[in-house]
């Protein structure tokens, strides 16, 4: 083997060339290696294209071939941060001419019934409402619509339809999908929506000329977006208008984008549309954006935008700017040594670091943390550095269930969240960071069964030990923070014996979401629990509820059962 070695190293000493020129292949041929290997797995960074293998993971939906139809203008035509529009639509989408029958499967009654069950799993994102007659010369959902002759899926066009702001969501023709905000057709026959989604043939997509409509849940308030604006709905003007919305301006060809942009460049963070008149202004008591009104109301059209809505005198279209409410926003350590410790106790993934983010805007101070978390200091969560019985915060974010742990503090908030969500979020946490997502991967293998195992019971006791242990316990409910805020927040702040005005308060929903809540728009397509998980997780369910009514409280929240 030297000599060998010995008679190489003699030759490329005569012939350096060569040498040379094998090294550079072995080089390249180990970039080539490298780079493939890099190219085969599934992208990380969020928003990246996926390729249709990678398709039926959780990540962003691949739309395949596909025609998008907005009905508006050309895309050449329109601005770089896209168009606003209110619930006016119209959409030019042709009807393929080649339609042919739907394949017998076990009858139009047996997928139907397939598909109620598909619908039963979409409900925490849509809610089915029936099938519906539709015309290519009148349609009946009038917004964006696209086709998808190989995969499409329910899960697909309600996460389209929601991403892009629309109340409704609708399949047709096993490939079709359409959005709207209004549904302008009569019912059909459920047995004659019996055409089976393309790309999932367990599930309903409509029929010929019929469609399956979904009220999407997550189109409302924040998803609910049109460019930079947020809608807010439709809602009667306030008494004093001139004081509630104090900035005005008449504008004979109203449309959206004109109001929105007169009042970000007025510096507020509210554009309401009256008619002709555009009002901009702050959500305060006057003007509280709690009552909605029908939005039939407001649908009165605007004169340079045939198909936007501009409100009227009486009733106002609201939309948000892109100008942020300074009213909540300075943040500061306690100016002195807070002489109780609040814990902000919740089990992982039940919404601690969002509810931190609600009581920093709401009460001007820091919260700080039994741990520390370096990302969440760096994304403004001065208080994480502080050590927790430093008295510098308002109250410290804890997931501790121990006896000697919780008493130690004085007193406490105690958030708990249905445990299908929580368990899905603390998962999504572990493997994809505070606002990513697992990948499909972990959700497959054993990585998901045994975090189940181990995180469900926990679930439980954590929630027992703190009703048992704590000495001054308020218990709120996450769906119930996310349904009534401002009600919720108050009862928050009052335990942390903080006055809080409600114009800031108004303040808070306005900025609620910020950077620190996952988007709910990318969800699973199915359903991760196994049967044996559902009995397990229903048993430590009724057990909470009970320890909960045990204590004179509301038990946990319906959407809790059945499951």
């Amino acid at each position: 083997m030297a000599k060998l070695l010995l008679k190489l190293q003699r030759y490329f000493r005569r012939k350096p060339v060569r040498f040379f020129t094998l090294l550079a292949l072995y080089l390249a041929a180990g970039s080539l290696v490298f780079l493939h290997s890099g190219f085969s797995g599934e992208p990380t960074v969020p928003g990246s294209p996926r390729s249709p293998a990678a398709a039926e993971g959780p990540g962003l939906p691949y739309l395949g071939v596909m025609q998008l139809s907005r009905g508006f203008k050309a895309a050449a035509t329109m601005p770089a941060g896209g168009r606003r529009h209110g619930p006016w639509f119209k959409s030019t989408s042709k009807e393929p001419s080649d339609r042919g029958k739907s394949r017998d499967n076990g009858g139009p009654r047996s997928r139907a019934l397939r598909g109620r069950s598909g619908r039963e799993k979409e409900e925490d994102r849509a809610r089915y409402i029936g099938c519906y007659e539709d015309n290519t010369r009148q349609r009946t959902l009038r917004g964006m619509s696209f086709f998808d002759y190989k995969k499409m899926t329910v899960f697909r066009c309600q996460d389209n339809c929601a991403e892009r702001g629309y109340l409704y969501a609708g399949l047709e023709f096993g490939a079709e999908c359409y959005c709207g905000h209004k549904i302008q057709a009569s019912n059909a026959s459920e047995s004659e929506c019996n055409m089976e989604c393309k790309g999932e043939r367990s599930n309903t997509c409509g029929g010929i000329n019929r469609l399956s409509i979904y009220r999407l849940e997550l189109a409302q308030e924040s998803a609910r977006r049109y460019g930079s604006a947020i809608f807010r709905g439709c809602f009667r003007r306030p008494e004093n208008v001139s004081i509630a919305l104090p900035a005005s301006q008449l504008m004979l060809n109203m449309s959206v984008d004109k109001c929105v942009d007169f009042c970000t460049e007025k510096e507020f963070p509210l554009a309401a549309l009256a008619g002709t008149t555009c009002r901009c202004g702050f959500p305060s008591t006057l003007f509280p954006l709690h009552e909605r009104e029908d939005e039939q109301l407001c649908a009165h059209k605007c004169a340079a935008e045939e198909f936007e809505s501009c409100g009227s005198a009486d009733f106002l279209l609201v939309y948000q700017t892109q100008v942020q409410d300074n009213r909540c926003m300075d943040r500061r350590f306690l100016p002195s040594r807070a002489k109780q410790l609040v814990a902000l106790a919740s089990f992982p993934g039940a919404g601690n670091t969002w509810a931190r983010h609600l009581i920093e805007l709401a009460t001007g101070f820091y919260t700080g943390s039994y741990y520390f978390d370096g990302s969440l200091y760096n994304k403004g969560f001065k208080g994480e550095r502080d050590h927790w019985r430093s008295g510098r915060t308002i109250c410290i974010k804890t997931h501790e269930s121990g006896q000697k742990e919780i008493e130690s503090f004085d007193s406490a908030i105690l958030l708990i969240r249905n445990p299908y969500k929580a368990l899905m979020a603390e998962f999504n946490r572990k493997y994809g960071g505070h606002i990513g997502f697992a990948a499909h991967a972990h959700w497959k293998g054993k990585e998901w069964p045994e975090f189940v195992a181990n995180y469900a019971p926990w679930w439980a006791t954590h929630t027992l030990d703190w009703l048992r242990y704590g000495k001054k316990v308020l218990v709120v409910h996450f769906e119930d923070l996310k349904r009534d805020l401002f009600v919720q927040l108050q009862r928050m702040v009052a335990l942390l014996g903080v006055t809080a005005c409600e114009d800031r308060l108004l303040c808070v929903e306005g900025q609620k979401d910020g950077n620190f809540k996952r988007s709910g728009l990318r969800k699973l397509e199915y359903d991760p629990y196994t049967a044996e998980m559902r009995k397990a997780i229903s048993g430590y369910i009724r057990t909470v509820d009970a320890a909960l009514k045990l204590r004179n409280l509301s038990g946990v929240p319906e959407d809790y059962y059945p499951r």
